[in-house]
């Protein structure tokens, strides 16, 4: 009988604290929710816009047809995002918020545990490059390809600390352009790229695009900024042509002669903004 009580007791804290975070969602209007999500979006400096938005069984918020986007135009588009509080974790008195996201026929997920600055993790697998329109966006690209992202992160700001890897398989990119200069058309076997975050910086430990006909490799580091698209850039972009291909887009690699270092090897400096880069 002494066992039992203590189980007892345990056994209504747990069903208490279930109840009090249900009632709570269900009683917030999904209108609400959808606001608190623009807010929270807006401090970053970011739109959001959803054809539907409800709430998702059993502690969650759902929504179909999302679009997040810039003063320069959309960002991410996703066909269905679900978020929802993870149920074992807030038995321990931890809030765990886990998400859900299908972006054409590719998946993302993560986890997300705000406790001691915040800690994160992403993963995103078969997202098709064509289904992100960031790179419309931000330079005028058309690109395609198949993305596979794993990401983890602690803190936010000049706090933040982490690494993402990613990888692109069959990538064609064209019609790229920085600060109105165009960028060779290409198409690339693979794509390969490691960013390490620490004390609010993001360096590229490697990032590189491997064609038959062109070698590009990105290096530098990002100082982290708040929003994330303002972060100003300090990056050298390498373009290492091969001599056929360097003939075929002539005029491209002209307009570039200045950054000529050695025959076959130009060096670009990146700069402006994560949002709007530069060649300086």
């Amino acid at each position: 009988m002494t066992l039992n009580r203590p189980l007892r007791w345990g056994a209504a804290i747990v069903a208490g604290i279930l109840m009090t975070v249900a009632f709570t969602v269900i009683l917030i209007p999904s209108r609400e929710l959808e606001g608190i999500a623009s807010r929270l979006l807006a401090r970053e400096g970011y739109t959001f816009h959803a054809a539907r938005f409800g709430k998702a069984f059993p502690l969650g918020i759902s929504a179909k047809g999302v679009t997040i986007a810039t003063d320069e135009g959309p960002v991410l588009r996703f066909d269905r995002v679900t978020a929802r509080l993870a149920l074992l974790p807030l038995l321990t008195g931890k809030a765990v918020v886990t998400m859900d996201a299908a972006v054409g026929p590719g998946h993302v997920s993560g986890s997300y545990l705000p406790r001691n600055g915040g800690k994160g993790t992403l993963e995103a697998r078969n997202v098709r490059l064509e289904d992100i329109p960031f790179f419309k966006t931000v330079a005028g690209a058309e690109v395609k390809g198949l993305l596979a992202v794993d990401a983890s992160v602690t803190g936010s700001g000049p706090r933040t600390a982490g690494q993402l890897r990613l990888e692109v398989k069959g990538a064609d990119i064209r019609g790229v352009a920085i600060g109105g200069t165009p960028l060779p058309d290409a198409a690339y076997d693979t794509v390969r790229g490691m960013v390490r975050m620490a004390s609010g910086r993001a360096t590229l430990d490697s990032f590189t695009l491997q064609g038959a006909d062109l070698y590009i490799r990105l290096k530098g580091d990002i100082p982290l900024a708040t929003p994330l698209g303002a972060s100003p850039l300090n990056l050298t972009l390498e373009l290492m042509p091969q001599p056929a291909f360097l003939d075929r887009q002539k005029l491209v690699f002209v307009l570039l002669s200045k950054y000529l270092v050695t025959p076959g090897h130009y060096q670009l400096p990146v700069r402006g903004a994560l949002a709007k880069p530069l060649l300086q």
